[in-house]
C-alpha cells in the first residue's frame, strides 16, 4: 500500500518499531501532501495517548514527539521527561522548551542531545535559533561562523543565516539571498519559504509572496506565520472563505492562538452569503431599517430610544464615545450594538457628517519632528494593519496620531485586532490616537 494512505499513517504512529528522524520526516511529508491526514494523525496519537500507562520508555519518546508535532508543547515535554533519556528525547525536549520560550532550558537540552549522540550540526543550529530569538544575535552569528563543511550547504543552515542577518540589521538583498538559497536547496523548507515570502511581501511583490506563503503553509508542522499572513492576503483579495480555512488550520494545531481566533472571527463576519451581503457603502434602504427590528437587550433598546435613535442610519452616525457618554449605556451594550452592526457589515460612525475639507487635527508640539516623520513601514506592524494604513494614505506616525479610533475602524479589513496593535505601538512612543 502506498505511503500516505490512512492505514499507513496510523500504523506508523502506533506500531512498536524503530523510530527516529526519518520516520518523523515521513509523517511530516504525509500530512503536507494531504492535510486531511492531519486528523488521521491526531486521532491515532490520541488513541496512543489513551494507552500511555502501557508505554515503554522508548514508547514515551514516540508519544512525546507526536504531541510536539500536534503543538501540545507542555504535554510533550512532560511525556518526554519520562522517556528513555536518549538523544531524540533531549532534542525534542529542546524544541518543546523553545516553543514554550524557556530559552535557557532549550539550550541545555540541545547540549544534552548532542552529548547523547544526536547530529551535532542540528543541535548547534538549534542553539543558534534559541540565542537569536532570545536577543543574543551576535552569539548566534558567532556559532554560525564556527560551522564548516557540508552543513553550510543545508537549507536549515542557510535559513538560519538569513533570519540571523535579518535580526542583525542586514540589507534586504542579503537576507533575501540567504532565503532564496535555502529554498533552492530544499523547496519545502517552511521557515525559508516564510522568510522569502515576507521579503517579497515587504517589497510589494504580492503575487510572488502569495505563492510562497501557500507553499510554506502547505508544510507540516504548520508554520503559524505563513498561515496567518496567507489568510490576510486572501482577505485583501476578498477570498474570505480561503482566509477562514487558513485561520482554522492554525487553531487545529494551536487552539490557544488568540491572533488566529480574532482573525477568524473577522473573516467569518465578512464571509456572508450573497443575499446577506451589504455593500461597503450602505444603501439608503438598509440605513432606514428600524433598530426595533433587531433583538437587543432591554437596556440597549431603552438607551437608544432615549437618544432618539430609531434607524440603523441614526445609529451609524454615532461614535463609540458618543454612545458611551449616554446615561446607562455601558461596554456591554456597546459590544451588543457593534456585533449587531457587524452582521450587516456596518460600523459606528460611518455615516457621521464630516467636512471633506476638514483641517487635520493639531498634534502635541512637544513631540519631536523625527518621531512624527517615522515611517509606518519601519515599525513592524502586522501585514493586515500595515496594508490597511498604506491604502488609506497613513505613511508616518504623524499621519496615524491624527486619526481617531472610529476613523481607523472604518477602513476595510481594519478591525479591533489591528486597532489594539496600533494602540500598543503608539504607547511605546508615548503617543495615542486623536481624541484618546
Amino acid at each position: 500500500m502506498a505511503f500516505g494512505q490512512e492505514i499507513d499513517l496510523k500504523q506508523l504512529v502506533q506500531m512498536n518499531c524503530s523510530f527516529g528522524p526519518q520516520e518523523i520526516a515521513k509523517i511530516n511529508r504525509c500530512i503536507a501532501s494531504k492535510y486531511a491526514n492531519f486528523r488521521i494523525f491526531r486521532d491515532a496519537v490520541n488513541e496512543l495517548e489513551s494507552r500511555e500507562d502501557e508505554q515503554s520508555p522508548a514508547g514515551m519518546v514516540r508519544l512525546g514527539v507526536f504531541l510536539y508535532l500536534l503543538g501540545k508543547y507542555r504535554r510533550s515535554l512532560n511525556v518526554l521527561q519520562h522517556g528513555d533519556g536518549g538523544a531524540l528525547a533531549h532534542f525534542y525536549m529542546a524544541k518543546a522548551q523553545f516553543a514554550l520560550k524557556n530559552y535557557d532550558e532549550a539550550e541545555k537540552e540541545y547540549v544534552c542531545a548532542r552529548q547523547a549522540g544526536y547530529c551535532a550540526d542540528d543541535c548547534i543550529l538549534g542553539v543558534v535559533e534559541v540565542k537569536r530569538t532570545a536577543g543574543k544575535v551576535q552569539e548566534a552569528l558567532d556559532l554560525l561562523n564556527d560551522l564548516s563543511g557540508s552543513v553550510q550547504q543545508t537549507a536549515e543552515y542557510l535559513y538560519q543565516r538569513g533570519i540571523t542577518a535579518l535580526a542583525s540589521g542586514g540589507t534586504s538583498d542579503e537576507v533575501g539571498n540567504w532565503f532564496s538559497r535555502a529554498v533552492d536547496t530544499d523547496p519545502m523548507h517552511p521557515g525559508a519559504l516564510f522568510g522569502l515570502a515576507m521579503e517579497n511581501d515587504r517589497r510589494g511583490n504580492d503575487d510572488e509572496a502569495l505563492e510562497l506563503y501557500k507553499r510554506a503553509a502547505a508544510q507540516f508542522p504548520s508554520h503559524v506565520g505563513s498561515l496567518i499572513n496567507l489568510g490576510l492576503m486572501y482577505e485583501d483579495r476578498d477570498e474570505n472563505q480561503l482566509a477562514v480555512q487558513c485561520y482554522e488550520r492554525v487553531l487545529d494545531a494551536y487552539p490557544e492562538n488568540e491572533h488566529a481566533r480574532l482573525y477568524l472571527k473577522d473573516a467569518q463576519a465578512s464571509n456572508l452569503t450573497t443575499e446577506d451581503v451589504v455593500p461597503h457603502n450602505p444603501t439608503t434602504q438598509i440605513l432606514r431599517t428600524p433598530v426595533a427590528d433587531f433583538e437587543l437587550s432591554a437596556r440597549a433598546r431603552n438607551c437608544l430610544t432615549a437618544m432618539g435613535i430609531q434607524t440603523l442610519g441614526d445609529l451609524c452616525s454615532y461614535s463609540e464615545a458618543e454612545l458611551l457618554s449616554s446615561k446607562n449605556f455601558g461596554e456591554t451594550s456597546l459590544d451588543e450594538i457593534k456585533q449587531m452592526l457587524s452582521s450587516r457589515n456596518l460600523q459606528l460612525g460611518q455615516t457621521s457628517v464630516k467636512s471633506q475639507q476638514q483641517e487635520l487635527p493639531e498634534v502635541d508640539s512637544s513631540i519631536d519632528i523625527e518621531t512624527l516623520n517615522k515611517p509606518i513601514s519601519s515599525m513592524e506592524f502586522s501585514v493586515r494593519a500595515r496594508k490597511c494604513m498604506s491604502r488609506s494614505g497613513i505613511m508616518t506616525l504623524g499621519d496615524l496620531i491624527r486619526k481617531t479610533a472610529d476613523e481607523l475602524l472604518q477602513y476595510k479589513n481594519f478591525g479591533v485586532t489591528s486597532l489594539t496593535e496600533v494602540r500598543q505601538k503608539l504607547e511605546a512612543y508615548g503617543l495615542h490616537l486623536h481624541g484618546e
